[in-house]
C-alpha cells in the first residue's frame, strides 16, 4: 500500500498523503486529547510522531506532526515547571494556563486537519 497518492495534476510537486496517513494524524490528535484522562497516551502520541514523521516529509501533514511535537515538548516543560512551583501556589496557575494552552493547540490543529489545511508552526 503506497503512503502517497499520485498528485492531482502533473505540475503538483507536493505529494498528496494517503487517507491512512490522514487517519494516523487524526489518531495522534485523539491520543493527545485523551492524555488529559490517561497521560501515557500523550507520550504514545509523540512516539508515533517521531516514528512516522519521515513518512510525511514533503506533505502538508508534516506541518501537523511538527505542531504536535512542539505542543508535546512545550506542554511538558510547563507541566514540570507548574508542578515544581505548585509548592508556592503559583504553579497551580501555571498548570491551569498550560492545560488551556494544550487544549487550544489540540483543537486548533484538529480543526485545520479536518479542513485538510496545512498547520502553520508557531
Amino acid at each position: 500500500m503506497a503512503d502517497y497518492e499520485a498528485p492531482q495534476r502533473e505540475h503538483d510537486a507536493i505529494p498528496v498523503p494517503s487517507e491512512r496517513l490522514v487517519n494516523l494524524t487524526h489518531l495522534v490528535y485523539g491520543l493527545q486529547a485523551f492524555g488529559f484522562v490517561l497521560p501515557v497516551t500523550y507520550i504514545a502520541a509523540v512516539i508515533v510522531n517521531y516514528v512516522k514523521i519521515d513518512d510525511l516529509r514533503g506533505s502538508w501533514l508534516e506541518s501537523h506532526f511538527r505542531w504536535q511535537i512542539r505542543t508535546f515538548w512545550w506542554g511538558l516543560l510547563w507541566t514540570v515547571l507548574g508542578t515544581i512551583t505548585a509548592l508556592v501556589v503559583v504553579g497551580y496557575y501555571v498548570l491551569l494556563a498550560n492545560a488551556i494552552w494544550l487544549l487550544y493547540r489540540i483543537i486548533k490543529g484538529w480543526l485545520r486537519l479536518s479542513e485538510k489545511k496545512e498547520m502553520y508552526v508557531t
